[in-house]
């Protein structure tokens, strides 16, 4: 109780140390313990703001800090304290092994996602170029990740919102991937005249029921309703793109598509319905299953 009560008076209703403080040595040791956040969040933020990195505020625990710096820190650390996503407060997000700019015209991307990029980095035709197609892009973490590991593959990535292509964009432009071309489409109904066929269709769309109660927690209600609900089951984005996917295969071409922790069955009997073969329904790295997917084969 008495931490607690000091902490009240080190803080201000505004996130920031108090008047009495003024005259305080506020080390980065000292700032971390009071911010109020769990200990990841504190060193994301204070790194940020310092413009240095986690190994370095653990080498420098003893450093006093300048007030601004300290100013800037607990006014993020209240932003953090009412809900705010870490990622739309740094303006960045790692994701596979790269660093993306992230706003909150986009989804914030997760690790389950990575999933994904194994899949399709496991299917796509390992000895010549291939065309992938990223449905529903927002930063351009799957298509820049699959993107950067093969750079003879060439990628269409596709978004309905034209912020999320601007910011997807800009992370082409700053990671220098070139084989990345983007386009707005709302998932197949607009795709350039010249798209032709893809050897893999990849997709972390929507599937948040628009009932869901998980919507009022964590990072969820800060970030866009439009990557996140579909429709009253969650299912509404899958069906259009596992119906419409074989339209836009190559024969013999893989659809992989992300959904919901308790979406695996009806996921794989959408895409089981659309007459996919050799179909898989594959485990994120917390046993969760996360992706499933078939391979087009025949007529």
């Amino acid at each position: 109780m008495r931490r607690r009560c000091a902490l009240a008076r080190i803080i201000a209703s505004d996130g920031k140390p108090d008047k009495l403080s003024t005259g305080d040595d506020w080390t980065v040791r000292r700032v971390l313990a009071q911010s109020g956040l769990v200990a990841i969040d504190a060193q994301v933020l204070l790194a940020h703001t310092l413009q240095r990195d986690r190994a370095w505020l653990a080498a420098h625990a003893t450093d006093a800090l300048a007030r601004a710096d300290v100013d800037r820190f607990f006014a993020l650390a209240k932003r953090r304290r009412d809900g705010e996503p870490v990622a739309y407060l740094t303006g960045h997000r790692a994701f596979w092994n790269l660093d993306l700019v992230v706003t909150p015209a986009v989804l914030i991307p997760r690790p389950e996602t990575e999933t994904l990029v194994e899949a399709a980095l496991a299917r796509l035709p390992p000895s010549r170029p291939a065309r992938v197609l990223d449905l529903g892009t927002g930063s351009g973490a799957v298509a820049l990740a699959l993107a950067r590991e093969r750079p003879d593959v060439e990628v269409l990535a596709t978004d309905v919102s034209d912020a999320a292509l601007a910011v997807a964009a800009g992370n082409a432009t700053r990671l220098g991937v070139t084989n990345v071309r983007f386009a707005r489409s709302d998932w197949y109904a607009h795709l350039p005249g010249d798209a032709g066929r893809f050897d893999a269709i990849v997709s972390n769309p929507p599937y948040v029921a628009s009932g869901d109660p998980h919507l009022a927690q964590g990072d969820l209600p800060f970030e866009p309703r439009s990557a996140l609900l579909a429709g009253p089951d969650g299912l509404s984005a899958l069906r259009t793109i596992v119906a419409g996917a074989s339209a836009w295969l190559a024969p013999s071409g893989w659809l992989l598509v992300e959904h919901g922790y308790d979406q695996a069955e009806a996921a794989r009997a959408l895409v089981q319905a659309a007459g996919f073969k050799m179909l898989v329904s594959l485990r994120d790295l917390a046993g969760i299953p996360r992706v499933a997917g078939g391979r087009l084969i025949g007529p």
